[in-house]
C-alpha cells in the first residue's frame, strides 16, 4: 500500500538527500506522473539550488500532491521560496536528515503557527 492521502489519490513528494529519498520510495511514495515527472528529488552536494527551488514551485503547482516533505536542510537553502508559499496545500512539512538534525526555530511553518498562537502577538 502507498502511502497517499486516503481515498483521495493524492501524493507524498519528497526532496532530500539520497537515504531520505530512498527511505520513502522504499516506502512505496515514489510516482511518475502522466508527464513522466517524479514525486521526488535527491539533492545531493552538486545540485544547483536554482533547480531545488525549480522542483519545489512545480510541486506546489501540481493538483495530485497534498504533501511535501523537504530536509530541512534543504529548506534552508531556498527558505524565501518556502516562506511565501502560503497556502494549506499542498502543506509542507520540513524533517531531519541523517546529518542534519532538526531545529524548530529554522521551520517556516512552526515559525508562523507560533506567531499565531503566541499572546504576545494578539494585542
Amino acid at each position: 500500500m502507498s502511502l497517499h492521502s486516503a481515498g483521495k489519490g493524492k501524493l507524498l513528494a519528497v526532496i532530500g538527500d539520497e537515504d531520505t529519498c530512498v527511505g520513502f520510495l522504499l516506502g512505496g511514495v515514489g510516482e511518475i506522473n502522466k508527464n513522466r515527472q517524479p514525486n521526488f528529488m535527491v539533492v545531493d552536494k552538486n545540485t544547483a539550488v536554482g533547480e531545488i527551488e525549480d522542483t519545489f514551485k512545480r510541486f506546489i503547482k501540481r493538483d495530485d500532491i497534498d504533501i511535501i516533505l523537504i530536509n530541512q536542510n534543504v529548506a534552508e537553502m531556498i527558505r524565501h521560496v518556502i516562506d511565501s508559499h502560503t497556502q494549506p496545500v499542498p502543506s509542507v512539512l520540513e524533517i531531519p536528515s541523517k546529518d542534519h538534525p532538526y531545529d524548530a526555530s529554522k521551520d517556516s511553518i512552526l515559525r508562523r503557527a507560533r506567531g499565531m498562537f503566541n499572546p504576545e502577538d494578539i494585542h
